[in-house]
């Protein structure tokens, strides 16, 4: 098994014969859960990561679409360890045309940590650029998130040319038992249903095609916004078919000269338990189309979220929006009773396309 990237970081000299990268195995899956846990829980004492989610992204089905590799202690014959728990990892995922998420985490202990921070995040540079030749642009823009608590990945962050450019706002709407049949209708010519499903489960192919021209449509003209085709979006849900929670998808429709046409749609997750907490619902997308706006129609999909969520015995709703989002979102959702409890913030950087390294003439020695 090939366990090395054809063109690996380019770590420390201080570190050589120390540590190396090798691609991630699937007994590296727990540890780097457990390094995510720690950096997590330094600002949330009960963060979890979704460890079965991270198994598809390093070894899985997801981890086609990313390049990354893992830092670890160089063995007695001086290959790469595959006994010893990984020092760093860092995932970069090929996730739009024009843009790359990056991901990463290092222990704390990790010798000449900072300085290995840059030499991974310079390496999400070289791989970014090879993400947008291979799509055919001039750029990919590299994203990543960090907590506005966590202070040690933003400066590490800053130090490696990353600037900070939003601010994201992460909001919890406690849910009443009784909102199960009190919650408002939708406005007259407005309406909003689950997507329809077949008899095996799965969902009429016209109504996920509905939802993501929905949700692609919408934020057209948000800053971030980069346009990912039906086939990317449908692989996203093939890789992770039980995330797809089908009874938590709805349609938004509004009533134009005796039809109904799509108008917006939400896609949300069930949000398990905590010591401290019940379960919860996790609003992952809403979308409410341009020509739409207007008609009330995200009242209406966080109505029905909201009537869903006390049908289930569920205690609240939380979902993420942009600080400066161009249709004042946060103000609707403040209105409606969510409420502002954590905040992260987004980072870019810019990776330039560039050759293929194979067409590079040989290193002469």
């Amino acid at each position: 098994m090939l366990l090395v990237d054809h063109f690996p970081p380019a770590l420390p000299a201080s570190l050589e014969g120390r540590v190396t990268t090798r691609l991630p195995i699937p007994a590296d899956v727990a540890p780097v859960a457990a390094l995510i846990t720690a950096s997590m829980r330094r600002y949330d004492p009960e963060a979890t990561p979704d460890e079965a989610g991270l198994r598809s992204r390093m070894v899985g089905l997801k981890s086609w679409a990313r390049r990354q590799v893992v830092v670890v202690p160089v063995a007695a014959d001086g290959a790469p360890s595959l006994d010893l728990p990984p020092l760093a990892w860092i995932s970069l995922e090929d996730r739009a045309t024009g843009r790359t998420n990056v991901q990463f985490t290092i222990v704390s202990e990790a010798p000449e940590r900072d300085a290995l921070a840059v030499s991974l995040l310079d390496w999400a540079v070289e791989v970014g650029g090879s993400f947008a030749r291979a799509r055919g642009v001039e750029t990919s823009k590299l994203t990543t998130d960090a907590n506005e608590l966590d202070t040690d990945k933003e400066r590490l962050l800053a130090a490696a040319g990353y600037a900070q450019v939003r601010t994201w706002l992460h909001m919890r709407r406690h849910v009443e038992a009784e909102e199960a049949t009190s919650t408002p209708a939708p406005r007259e010519g407005t309406r909003v249903r689950r997507v329809n499903l077949h008899d095996t489960g799965l969902p009429v192919a016209q109504d996920v095609r509905t939802v993501h021209r929905m949700l692609e449509e919408s934020f057209a003209d948000h800053f971030n916004s980069y346009r990912e085709s039906f086939a990317e979006f449908a692989q996203r849900l093939i890789e992770n078919p039980e995330q797809a929670d089908w009874d938590h998808w709805w349609i938004a429709e509004i009533e134009r000269d005796g039809r109904w046409l799509p108008a917006g749609g939400l896609v949300a997750a069930p949000m398990k338990a905590t010591a401290t907490r019940g379960e919860g619902t996790y609003l992952e997308y809403l979308g409410v189309h341009r020509s739409a706006r207007g008609h009330g129609v995200a009242k209406s999909l966080l109505r029905a979220a909201i009537r869903d969520a006390a049908e289930r015995g569920r205690e609240f709703v939380d979902l993420e929006v942009d600080d400066d989002s161009p249709t004042g979102a946060d103000g609707i959702y403040a209105a409606m009773g969510w409420e502002t409890f954590e905040r992260t913030h987004s980072w870019h950087a810019v990776a330039p396309s560039h050759p293929s390294r194979l067409l590079e003439p040989p290193t002469e020695v």
